[in-house]
Parts: C-alpha cells; sequence; structure tokens
C-alpha cells in the first residue's frame, strides 16, 4: 500500500451493457479526488494482492468526490473483473492509486478521430465528454460484437445530438456486418490534420498501428490493456538500488520486479505487463532492454525511466533510483 493511495467507498454499480459493470467510488472522508485530464486511470486495489488499472470515464476537475470506472468481466480473468463482477458490491471499503494518464487527450483545434472496440470505450468516453463541453470536432468510430455489448453508446449519441453538429458517431456491430472487421484503415485514409486515438482490443491495435504508419507520429495515439512484447525474463545482470547500495542480481526466468519483491524493496505496480506505468522508476546508470507499452521512441532512446515490471537490461548493471 502506498501512502498516496485514497481511501474510497463503492457507491453506485450499475450495468452498462453485456458484460459491462461501472463502478462509481466516493472517497471516504469527503475530500476532493485528484484532478486529471480525459484518458487517465486508477489502480483499483481490490485486495492487498490484487490491483488493476482501470480507465476513468470522465476527467476530473479536481473539486468532485467520485470518480467512475468501466469494468468487461473478461472470460479468462486472471482475477480482477471476476472479483468485480462476483465478489465487489456498494459499500464496500477499498483504495485506489493516484490518477496517471498515459493516454492524453491533445488541446489543440485539430479534429479528433476516435477508435474504440469494445471496453476501449471507457477512456475515449472521458474525451467525448470533454471535447463535446469544449465545443471541439470530434468523429467516435465504435466496435463491438453486437449492440448490446457497446456500453455508454446512448449517452454517447446524446453527446453527439447535443454537438452542434461538431460530434458524430459511427457504429460497427460484427454480427451485424457479417463478421467484417471495422476498416481502420479507411477511416485514416478519410481524414487529413486530424489528432487519431485507439483502445479496443489487440488485434485493433495492430490494425490501427499498421494502417497509421504514414500519419505523423504526434497525431498518433494509442492505449493498451494488454502486453505487446514478451517480458525480458532473460536474466544475467545486476540491479543496484542507489538509495541503499545494494546490488541484486537477476537470474535467467527472473524480472527485475520479481527480483525486487522476493527482497522486499517497496516498489508500486499493478499490471505487470507494462501497460498502466505504475512501476515506472527512474534510471541512473545502464541501458534498459524496453519491453513496455507506454514509453515513445524517443523516451526509450532517452532511458531516463523504465517499467520494471517487464524490461530488463542491455548492460551488465542497471543503477535504478530505489
Amino acid at each position: 500500500m502506498s501512502d498516496g493511495d485514497i481511501p474510497v467507498r463503492v457507491k453506485q454499480m450499475r450495468h452498462e451493457a453485456d458484460t459491462v459493470l461501472s463502478v462509481e467510488f466516493e472517497t471516504l472522508d469527503g475530500s476532493p479526488m485528484p484532478a486529471v485530464a480525459p484518458g487517465a486511470h486508477v489502480d483499483v486495489i481490490l485486495t492487498p494482492d490484487l490491483r488493476r488499472s482501470y480507465s476513468l470515464t470522465r476527467a476530473l476537475p479536481g473539486d468532485d468526490t467520485t470518480c467512475t470506472v468501466a469494468i468487461h468481466r473478461d472470460p479468462a480473468s486472471k482475477g480482477g473483473s471476476s472479483h468485480v463482477h462476483e465478489k465487489l458490491r456498494v459499500g464496500d471499503r477499498i483504495r485506489l492509486s493516484r490518477p496517471k494518464n498515459n493516454f492524453p487527450l491533445h488541446d489543440g483545434p485539430e479534429k479528433s478521430v476516435l477508435i474504440a472496440g469494445g471496453i476501449g470505450i471507457t477512456p475515449i468516453l472521458a474525451m467525448i465528454r470533454s471535447l463535446t463541453e469544449a465545443g471541439r470536432d470530434w468523429h467516435l468510430h465504435y466496435a463491438a460484437r453486437k449492440r448490446s455489448a457497446a456500453a455508454f453508446l446512448a449517452e454517447i449519441e446524446d453527446c453527439a445530438d447535443r454537438s452542434g453538429g461538431k460530434g458524430a458517431v459511427t457504429t460497427h456491430f460484427d454480427d451485424e456486418a457479417g463478421g467484417a472487421l471495422i476498416d481502420i484503415a479507411g477511416i485514416l485514409a478519410a481524414e487529413s490534420e486530424a489528432h487519431f486515438y485507439c483502445c479496443g482490443p489487440e488485434p485493433m491495435l495492430a490494425a490501427y498501428e499498421a494502417a497509421a504508419r504514414d500519419v505523423p507520429k504526434d497525431r498518433v495515439h494509442v492505449e493498451y490493456f494488454s502486453a505487446t512484447e514478451e517480458a525480458a525474463r532473460e536474466g544475467g545482470f545486476d540491479v543496484v538500488l542507489n538509495r541503499s547500495g545494494k546490488t541484486l542480481h537477476v537470474e535467467p526466468g527472473k524480472t527485475i520486479l520479481d527480483v525486487l519483491i522476493a527482497n522486499k524493496v517497496m516498489v508500486p505496480f499493478s499490471c505487470t505487463e507494462g501497460t498502466c506505468g505504475t512501476c515506472e522508476t527512474v534510471v541512473i546508470e545502464g541501458r534498459p532492454d524496453h519491453r513496455d507499452a507506454i514509453l515513445s521512441d524517443e523516451e526509450r532512446q532517452k532511458s531516463e525511466t523504465m517499467m520494471v515490471c517487464c524490461s530488463g537490461s542491455k548492460s551488465a548493471k542497471l543503477v535504478l533510483d530505489l
């Protein structure tokens, strides 16, 4: 548990689609949640050993005592979504991490083209709410297996109706399209000078990145729910903890995080796959082998930080600010 964690109570739970449950939390003491822009997520600390990252459905202005996430009941759940759907109840007291944003909304005047697949609508919903309130241009392309699996669709269509012609929604439901997939390449080709945002399952993200190869990188934004690379488990290097001077050896088959935990070194973490950014750690010396889905190419080149849950080392020694 981190000193920065926020004690909360489950205020409301609501079914938003076939397998999607929204959970609204309120602070125990009535203090405001930290301000955060659309695209952010929090770690929901369900038990001492069960911590998962979920996107916020709206931006937080800094004067609100509540926040909301939406969680898909994954049939292959490793514990997080099944716990929420089967055990979490209104009135339960748990803790949240402070919000973190790896998927920020560009604040320029350009049009925002948003592509969401399934539960990937969660951070996109926060963006749509903010874009509508600001009177900015946006177009959502929303894909789901079927209409009843599309969470928040009625609210999104209402945002489009209230946008004065600046917002639009195009839906794609697999069962109504004869199994055909959404044409991401066509979506990107039809727009110019827009900023593109995509969140959804891995095949959608792979198609999006392939289609966006010729689009300037600063206009391509993506949020991952799962790892895009295998965690570095080659081992064979030392990690020096700069604050204590202690040296730990990372053996083959282990990640840096595995070794830190085994040696009772306190480091925050959540996804263990390099998708949430919770374990981002400052690198003082050495060459990390980056395996995360958070850092940009420029940030990887600089190697000022790394995700210790999944990344390894290309040098014999890494000195970390731990």
